[in-house]
Formats: structure tokens, C-alpha cells, sequence
């Protein structure tokens, strides 16, 4: 197996017993974070590990500094990945219920790390279950193993960074949020609305068709092409609410042929715990 993207339902299917695979049910809701693990035990893909976005993929929340979903330290995280039988040769594939909103988050996390043979379940959990997949609710003990992490720090874009980009814009920073979030129009989670200012939005949900499944590589080249064309990949990052939806737009982007962008972790609600930080918005 080499799956370094997407991978489909029925791929997945055939490989489901492949001893070096290792699958995570990224299931979570931000508005109940236990709900997640309730599903997964009423019923997951078989052998599935349940990675749980609060305290799995992100660290503590530091009040007034971090965003709401920090990065993991990365001892802890390569902990996490021991724990659950991750190596250099296990093909790990992550799936969620939101059209692989947060299953891409611990897609970009293994990448950042350095191990490439990751991939989001195309459709994801509800497109398994319309197939009549098999599922079942044991909840799953997995052998400890040992990750090696390989951090690639080029694939960050620091907040100072950022800072400097409100001056020269000499990078391409993209708002990963609705447009209604972006405009500043809309803010259901964060305490003030708006963007961080010469952003340009490309909402995440638009890699997605109708049903959940991802676009086609070719629309998803043409949707990232007019950024493509002015900016080399390492000179583009995305940032959403909390870096979490952004990875989302990394997994496209890639998948799409492009070499892999860049993310600012902390994102809009890291950029508004300070007051100084210029913002946009056109209100309501």
C-alpha cells in the first residue's frame, strides 16, 4: 500500500486486513467533544483507532496566546504515534464525518513529522456506511510500536511571519473560512470576526462535491491554479479558524499535483489574542 492523499472506499475495503495498515476515526464535533468517541463506539470501520482532535492532535489551550487548536509538541505527538503502532512502514489512513475536515488535520500532522504514507478516506465514514461496509464497536488496543519523527519545518508559516506579511505581502496567505467568516459577517466560534488583512478566501468546503466525495484532481488543479501561477508552493499558506479546516485545503491542493503548501497553525484565533494585530472586516 501507498497511499499518500486520498484513498477510496473500496480501496480501503481491500486492503482492510493488511497487517502493516493502521486506520484512525478522526470523528469530532466542536460544539460537543465527547460526541466523537460516542460514535465510535456504537460503530466504526473495523481495527479503527479513535484520535480525538482536543487532546490527541492538538496541545493545551494557552489563554491570551495560542490558538484553540495548538500543535502538539513533538515528543508528545511521536508518543501518540507510538502508542498507536505507527512506523516508517505503516500506511495510516484517517477518516472523519465532515467530508475529511478533521481527519486532514492528523494527515498534515504525519506529513509535518515526515511520515508520507498517509491518506484521508475519500467520503469518509458516511459514504463507508451507505456502502454497507462492514463495521463493528470493539474498542481497539493497539501494539505500541515506535515513530521516529522527522520534522519539516518548511511546511509552517510562523506568526511572525504572518506579522511581516501584513507589510510586504510578499507571500500568498489564504483564509480557509466561509465566506461569511472571512467577511467577517459570521463568527459562531471565535470572540471577534473578520481576516487577517490581504488574505483571499477559498472557503475549504469548495474541494468538496455535492455528496462529500473530493472534487477531481483536475478541478481541483484549476481551483488552486490562479494562486499556483503567481506564487511557488513553499510562498502560499492557509490558515482557517484554529489550523485545523486549512489542512484540508493542503490535502486538495496536494492531491491536486502541487507541491505542498504551507500552513500558519495558530490561524485566525491565534492572530486575534493580541490587540495590536490588524484585522479586516466588513461587519454585518
Amino acid at each position: 500500500m501507498n497511499y499518500l492523499t486520498l484513498i477510496s472506499t473500496s480501496d480501503l475495503r481491500t486492503h482492510l486486513y493488511n497487517p502493516n495498515l493502521i486506520i484512525l476515526d478522526c470523528r469530532f464535533d466542536l460544539n460537543d467533544p465527547e460526541l466523537g468517541f460516542s460514535k465510535y463506539r456504537e460503530n466504526h470501520i473495523p481495527g479503527a483507532i479513535y484520535a480525538n482532535l482536543n487532546r490527541d492532535l492538538s496541545s493545551p489551550i494557552i489563554s491570551g496566546k495560542t490558538g484553540r487548536h495548538p500543535l502538539p509538541e513533538i515528543t508528545a505527538l511521536s508518543d501518540i504515534f507510538s502508542k498507536w503502532g505507527i512506523t516508517a512502514n505503516t500506511q495510516v489512513i484517517a477518516y472523519d464525518d465532515r467530508g475529511g475536515a478533521i481527519a486532514a488535520r492528523l494527515w498534515w500532522l504525519l506529513k509535518w513529522l515526515g511520515h508520507q504514507k498517509v491518506a484521508v478516506l475519500d467520503g469518509g465514514f458516511p459514504k463507508w456506511k451507505a456502502e454497507n461496509l462492514p463495521t463493528d464497536n470493539s474498542i481497539v488496543t493497539p501494539k505500541t510500536k515506535q515513530f521516529s519523527p522527522q520534522p519539516n519545518e518548511d511546511l509552517i508559516t510562523s506568526i511572525k511571519e504572518v506579522e511581516k506579511f501584513i507589510t510586504d505581502q510578499a507571500i500568498c496567505l489564504v483564509d480557509s473560512r466561509t465566506p461569511e467568516r472571512y467577511s467577517g459577517k459570521e463568527e459562531p466560534i471565535d470572540p471577534i470576526a473578520g481576516h487577517i488583512p490581504g488574505a483571499i478566501n477559498l472557503p475549504f468546503i469548495d474541494n468538496l462535491n455535492e455528496d462529500g466525495i473530493f472534487k477531481s484532481q483536475k478541478e481541483l488543479s484549476e481551483r488552486f491554479s490562479e494562486i499556483a501561477e503567481h506564487f511557488p508552493s513553499n510562498e502560499i499558506t492557509f490558515y482557517c479558524g484554529s489550523g485545523v479546516t486549512a489542512s484540508h485545503n493542503i490535502l486538495a491542493m496536494y492531491h491536486a499535483g502541487y507541491n505542498m503548501p504551507k500552513l500558519f497553525p495558530g490561524s485566525w484565533s491565534e492572530w486575534i489574542t493580541n490587540p495590536d494585530r490588524p484585522i479586516e472586516s466588513s461587519g454585518n
